[in-house]
């Protein structure tokens, strides 16, 4: 080992704490010095006997594993056999190398080139695989590597060969340390004002890249770290402070953010688990209704076949008592004409007889008919025995489908009208309207006959010329009008474009009347429908047969948005951007279709479509 070498540090100024470099040429180990000849020796010493320790481990480990280890393989030993030099291989390793040298005849050792012919066993090396095998239960190796640095990790600064892992870094010296290269930092005086942090590998970052000095200084006009350097050159004049007071500073705003977030995350928490006793709750009493709904239908399909039973019963007993009674009349029948017959025959007979005194006097003998107790002809209903029965069983199942058909209404909307959150607030943007859009068809079967649908049943248009429709229950047969395919509940939006002069945009329920002439029948002149009066004059809200005049600049695309639960119905005039023109607040019983309405030959209107992404 040379004796110390002295470095010239061109960072020292004549107001700061001169130090100079000390290099142990054994280790390449660069430590702070101070004038003091004690420190000198003292420091230098602890760092050659840090340095050794180090390189005899470091030689220890290396040699651990190669003790353990193939040196074909160079993998720690499998199955390990020796053979008769002593040497030890992995069985597989030193089997495959013998049987390429088979063709020779002649076998090696691969460490010390003895030979051996003819070619030796291979005996099992129990003592070393013994040794291998508590090697990996222990994890003497995995402990051994865990100690050196890997790609994440920050090596120290001072080791040589491989590297250790570093534990602390010195903000001071800007360099890091492991364990053993550490133990000066709290040995010597000279180290104890240094700054020790968490190993990093940002420790070049604190250097400004201008004057090589290390950044101790924050500018907070600049908002950034500087050196004393730049305090008095490129940022002189600028609001500067020491890091540590900046530090001191933001550590106070950081604790009050800190202190609002943790606040923020008790208030989540909270609602966390707020929302989770009511899921529980939506779980329970959706379990328990569809337990007291099976309950219910099945009590319901239990009376249907009831009276099923009773109706098959009571039909099988009457279907006997009338056929008992034909057979009892149809045998008493069958007995007369038998008595008939044989009357008959005894007139037959006497009629042959030549003997004109015996017919006379056999005459009288024969007894007169008796007179039948059934009338000359049996009379018989029309033929419809039991259809009459068919006819009201087919009366009340249609009874009961239009009952059904109607509780079901109210229990889907019971059902969808189930909510334990608040409604969101409605749409600002076009964008957020646009995620609740829907793709909505006209369907043909309510089209009134004088308008034709085209464009996938997205736009109709009042013709001179009634369309051949087949005829259909839902069809308004008077006004000119038609409904939506699709049914609405929930959120929903939707865009038309209208042309011409006069077009109605609606919703209705499912309900309202078809046929006729009368405000039942006709969009927004009733209680079942709300619809947007269209014209170049300008735009009149209709419910009820009730009108609202709208002011304000028209367009010819009109957005509407659905929110059915929250009972809200919003018209908005759409362009480069979106302009309320009406809102309706109220509370939807039945889900809802939407609809057109027009009164004159060329008018049209179209379902817009949207893309949830369109802008």
């Amino acid at each position: 080992m040379r004796g110390p070498q002295r470095l010239h540090c061109k960072n020292i100024k004549p107001y700061q704490v001169c130090f100079v470099f000390v290099c142990i040429s054994s280790a390449n180990i660069l430590v702070p010095l101070k004038k003091d000849k004690t420190n000198v020796q003292e420091t230098v010493q602890q760092n050659t006997r840090a340095c050794c320790e180090d390189q005899m481990e470091q030689k220890e480990d290396q040699l651990g594993r190669e003790s353990f280890s193939c040196s074909i393989c160079l993998d720690l030993f499998r199955d390990p056999v020796i053979i008769p030099c002593g040497h030890s291989y992995c069985m597989n390793c030193i089997k495959n190398l013998w049987d390429q040298e088979d063709q020779r005849g002649i076998h090696s050792c691969p460490q010390c080139r003895k030979t051996f012919t003819p070619r030796p066993d291979l005996g099992k090396n129990i003592l070393l695989a013994a040794l291998v095998e508590q090697l990996k239960k222990t994890g003497l190796q995995a402990a051994a590597d865990h100690r050196y640095t890997g790609p994440e990790d920050v090596a120290c600064d001072f080791c040589t060969g491989r590297k250790l892992k570093a534990i602390k870094s010195c903000l001071v010296c800007l360099a890091s340390y492991c364990e053993k290269h550490l133990q000066p930092h709290y040995d010597s005086a000279t180290f104890k004002k240094h700054k020790l942090v968490e190993p990093s590998k940002n420790l070049q970052e604190n250097i400004c890249s201008k004057h090589d000095e290390v950044m101790k200084m924050f500018c907070r006009t600049d908002q950034k770290c500087i050196c004393y350097l730049c305090s008095v050159d490129e940022h002189k004049g600028h609001d500067t402070v020491s890091a540590a007071a900046e530090r001191t500073e933001r550590q106070r705003e950081l604790e009050e953010r800190r202190g609002n977030i943790q606040q923020r995350i008790q208030d989540r928490e909270k609602d966390v688990k707020l929302l989770q006793q009511e899921v529980e709750a939506i779980n329970h009493s959706a379990d328990k209704t569809v337990e007291d709904s099976e309950k219910i239908f099945t009590e319901l399909i239990r009376l249907l076949q009831k009276r099923n039973s009773d109706v098959k019963q009571q039909i099988r007993s009457q279907q006997e008592t009338e056929v008992s009674r034909v057979k009892d009349v149809q045998e008493k029948l069958e007995q007369e004409i038998t008595e008939l017959k044989r009357k008959d025959a005894e007139l037959e007979q006497l009629s042959h007889t030549e003997d004109h005194n015996q017919f006379l006097l056999n005459y009288p003998s024969l007894a007169a008919l008796s007179e039948s107790t059934h009338s000359s002809s049996i009379n018989i209903r029309p033929l419809r025995h039991f259809e009459d029965v068919t006819a009201a069983v087919s009366e009340l199942r249609e009874k009961l489908q239009d009952i059904l058909r109607d509780s079901w209404t109210n229990i889907s909307l019971m059902v969808t009208g189930v909510g334990v959150l608040l409604p969101e607030p409605e749409p600002k943007s076009r964008d957020d309207f646009l995620k609740y859009s829907r793709e909505i068809t006209l369907d043909s079967n309510t089209a009134q006959r004088y308008l034709i649908l085209s464009e996938n049943n997205r736009k109709a248009t009042v013709v001179d010329q009634p369309q051949s429709y087949s005829s259909h229950p839902d069809r308004f047969t008077d006004y000119c009008q038609v409904l939506s395919r699709e049914t609405l509940t929930g959120r929903c939006y939707w865009e038309v474009e209208w042309s011409e002069t006069h077009v109605y945009i609606a919703v209705s329920y499912q309900n309202i009347i078809r046929a006729g002439k009368g405000c039942e029948c006709n969009f927004a002149r009733n209680d079942r429908s709300w619809a947007l009066d269209c014209s170049q004059n300008g735009f009149t809200f209709w419910h009820n047969n009730i009108s609202t005049s709208i002011s304000g600049p028209v367009s010819s695309r009109v957005g509407v948005y659905l929110d059915h639960r929250a009972g809200i119905l919003s018209f908005y005039s759409v362009s480069k951007s979106m302009t309320l023109i009406h809102r309706v607040q109220t509370r939807f019983t039945e889900p809802l279709l939407a609809g057109f309405r027009f009164y004159y030959s060329g008018h049209r209107a179209e379902f817009c479509k949207l893309r949830k992404n369109e802008l």
